[in-house]
């Protein structure tokens, strides 16, 4: 039986995945108000320290899927996990701001290649038609990361210490990286384990292209600039400037503007993340419905992704005005699902544009761009928190940006018109 649908054994370490980056990623938020305190940290100098993760990791995302094209995901993950495993661990030994710059800097770098690695994984492992609901799982394990790292690394820290929480968090991470050597083949060609029956499946399904065939000439370069490309970066930049605002902010703003106890919180900072989590399942499994149900497949892919960003902005406009605490999470948790129901749509809409020997170039290039956000999110948000009346501004430029992308995903996501010069060639080609 596992002969036949191996590949959702490779789903399945790819969403273990998200879960341990994420939970490393989210530690240092959960655990802000011990490390601020330790530390001796200002809500800028947090906040700077929150975004200068993104430096290097909105560098690494592009830079790991034109490795993921040309190594492969088994080696890029390999060395990704075990890196940014490593230096979660030394995240417990810091002792100042420039110590703790420095190793978040480098951890940036280190979890860039994740997301673009894993979508390039996908492109020879699944038919098209999964797709979305893959993107979802896999990436589901972000939000259940984010979920667990409240709960695990709050009271790890209450009954231990901050330090003692990155160090366990961190060595989760190398056990993975054993794992995923053993099972994961760059192809399913190359694994004993997959039967021909998968492997055929995949091979037709794939076979299958809605590009021309002078678009699979195209150099990367040619790509990285159509305004389709340029578009999703800008509507995946909408998208996690929300997400990182809360991946960094959400346990302070519940300590500190809703007033909530630690332990209250610890709980509490969970609820958006499962939230998010049945976004990516539950948005995968309708955007592949309406994509089997559609002619058009780019704009079915379209709608699941703007519509769901539209409602996300609505809900934090909505937060400012929310009577109690109880509403203001619920509303928090409302755009969390809507914004990861929209960006597994984003990434599998790639999928739509761009051949397969692409994929991982683009939707890192892609990726670099929406997370130039959280070089500017955590650190915007910090100086508004600090010189801007708290967190309702934040929430107000989040929204706009939001606006921003759906915006231009509705215009400029479309197929890339070929040089008038070009055409009758390829006409040709096709007949």
């Amino acid at each position: 039986m596992l002969a036949k649908r191996y590949r959702f054994l490779i789903a399945f370490l790819l969403f273990i995945a998200g879960i341990i980056n994420y939970m490393d990623r989210a530690a240092l938020g959960v655990a802000a108000p011990f490390v601020k305190q330790d530390l001796n940290l200002s809500p800028s100098e947090l906040g700077v320290i929150f975004s200068t993760f993104f430096f290097g990791y909105a560098l690494f995302a592009f830079v790991g899927g034109q490795l993921a094209d040309l190594y492969g995901p088994r080696s890029v993950y390999s060395w990704a996990a075990a890196s940014w495993s490593v230096l979660c661990m030394l995240t417990g030994a810091v002792t100042g701001f420039a110590q703790m710059f420095v190793v978040r800097s480098l951890f940036g770098f280190a979890e860039g290649p994740m997301n673009s690695t894993t979508n390039r994984t996908l492109t020879t492992w699944f038919p098209r038609e999964e797709t979305a609901r893959t993107i979802g799982f896999t990436f589901s394990g972000q939000t259940v990361g984010s979920a667990i790292a409240a709960p695990v690394v709050g009271l790890l820290a209450i009954q231990y210490g901050w330090r003692v929480a990155f160090v366990a968090i961190g060595a989760v991470g190398l056990l993975w990286v054993v794992a995923w050597r053993l099972l994961m083949t760059d192809r399913p060609q190359d694994n004993p384990r997959v039967s021909p029956e998968e492997i055929a499946l995949i091979e037709r399904s794939r076979a299958v292209t809605h590009l021309p065939p002078s678009d699979h000439a195209r150099s990367l370069k040619e790509y990285l600039f159509l305004p389709s490309t340029l578009s999703l970066g800008l509507g995946m930049f909408a998208v996690n400037y929300t997400v990182y605002i809360f991946l960094s902010w959400l346990p302070s703003y519940l300590t500190d503007g809703l007033h909530m106890p630690v332990k209250e919180m610890a709980l509490v900072a969970s609820i958006p993340w499962a939230c998010g989590f049945v976004g990516y399942v539950g948005g995968g499994i309708l955007a592949d419905a309406l994509y089997k149900r559609m002619g058009d497949k780019l704009t079915a892919r379209k709608i699941t992704t703007i519509v769901p960003l539209a409602i996300a902005g609505v809900a934090l406009i909505a937060v400012n005005a929310a009577p109690n605490a109880t509403v203001a999470v619920g509303l928090i948790a409302l755009s969390v699902l809507m914004l990861t129901s929209s960006v597994q749509s984003c990434w599998a809409t790639i999928h739509e544009l761009v051949p397969e020997t692409r994929v991982g170039g683009v939707s890192g290039f892609i990726h670099l761009l929406s997370n130039i956000s959280g070089i500017i999110g955590p650190t915007a948000t910090g100086f508004a928190v600090q010189y801007l009346g708290g967190y309702a501004s934040a929430f107000v430029i989040a929204a706009l940006i939001a606006a921003a992308g759906v915006i231009a995903m509705t215009i400029f996501v479309r197929r890339p018109r070929l040089p008038a010069s070009a055409a009758p060639l390829d006409a040709a080609k096709v007949a």
